[in-house]
This record gives structure tokens, C-alpha cells and sequence, in this order.
């Protein structure tokens, strides 16, 4: 039985282990694998949609992400505090992206290449800000699992509304946006809340 990672110290932070971990320190790859993946799970919860977890679930995608991601730490250019977290967001949501290109489910599209860095914050980050996404996400997580899939899918995966009636058994395009409408009203009901 292997011995469990180590607990990384507040004190130390996310730039100094990354650092540890470059020079090749694998206890340092350990705390720092501690250290992102309980939020980075938090994060992703909901984000692969129900069809598509025949092989793997949100838990797998995540851990996948991070292992592919630390493989390649010497290229990672960390530019303050955040930017792991938010780099490996990206990485995670790129292999969600892959994972449902695999499932079949979704039309075919151009491959996204799950290595490419991109520092700056995400559309949704730049149009609410980081506050408002924090209470986007508390409030999606507050969400049934059906509403939640629903804004994934539109919101943040983009699809369209015949996309989406495919994705969650819809009977129509427009069915699909009354049912993506009714829970985009609910998520504004559950971020008024705060």
C-alpha cells in the first residue's frame, strides 16, 4: 500500500512547490497534486454531463487532467497566484471536451489540443468577474443535476439548442430551449441568494 501524499504546508506556496517540482522534487509533485485536487474536483462536479460518464466520471477527467498536466510542468509559466488553478481548469475542461467528442455523442468537431496554454481568464471570468463567477458556480452547484447540465451544456460548452435536445434526450430544438431557459431562471433565482 503506498503511503498517502503528503499534506502540503500553508505557508508554503503554490510558485515555491511548483518550482520544487520543476528541479524534479517529487514530494513536491505530491503536495502540489494535494493541493489542487480538492478544488479542482469541486469545480468540475457537474461539468460532464450524465450521458457521457460511461467510461469515466468527473472524478477520473479530473486526475487525468492533473497527471497530463504535471507531466509538463517545465512549459507551465506561472504568472501569479491562481494561474495553476486556473490553467488546469482549462486542462480539465478540454479533456471533458475530448471525453464527449469520444462518447459519439456530440457532432463531430476539430480536435482541441488539451496542452495549449492560455494565461488569460476565461470569457466568463472577464465578462462577470471573479466574484460573480464564484457565486455562479456556488449557485450551479445548488442546482438538480438535470438544470446543471442543461447550463453546462448551453452556457459553457456552447451548444446549440439542437445539440443540446440530442444531448439530453429533448424531443425538439425548442423543447430544448424552454428547458434551458427555465434553468438559467433558476440559477439567477439561486445567485440572487448569494
Amino acid at each position: 500500500m503506498a503511503d498517502p501524499a503528503p499534506t502540503p504546508s500553508p505557508a508554503e506556496t503554490t510558485i515555491t512547490l511548483l518550482e520544487r517540482a520543476r528541479a524534479g522534487d517529487p514530494a513536491a509533485i505530491n503536495a502540489l497534486f494535494a493541493r489542487c485536487l480538492p478544488p479542482l474536483s469541486r469545480w468540475a462536479r457537474g461539468r460532464l454531463p450524465r450521458w457521457a460518464r460511461d467510461l469515466a466520471e468527473t472524478q477520473d477527467v479530473v486526475q487525468e487532467a492533473l497527471v497530463q498536466t504535471f507531466k509538463h510542468l517545465e512549459t507551465f509559466d506561472a504568472r501569479g497566484e491562481g494561474a495553476l488553478q486556473a490553467y488546469l481548469r482549462q486542462a480539465v475542461m478540454n479533456r471533458i471536451r475530448d471525453h464527449i467528442r469520444r462518447v459519439g455523442r456530440r457532432p463531430t468537431a476539430d480536435a482541441l489540443d488539451s496542452h495549449v496554454e492560455d494565461d488569460s481568464p476565461s470569457p466568463l471570468e472577464q465578462a462577470v468577474g471573479r466574484e460573480a463567477v464564484e457565486r455562479y458556480e456556488a449557485a450551479l452547484a445548488r442546482l438538480t443535476d438535470t438544470d446543471r447540465e442543461l447550463i453546462v451544456a448551453s452556457v459553457e460548452l456552447g451548444y446549440s439548442f439542437e445539440q443540446l435536445a440530442e444531448a439530453t434526450g429533448r424531443a425538439s430544438p425548442d423543447a430544448a430551449r424552454k428547458a434551458a431557459k427555465r434553468a438559467l431562471v433558476k440559477l439567477a433565482e439561486e445567485m440572487a441568494r448569494g
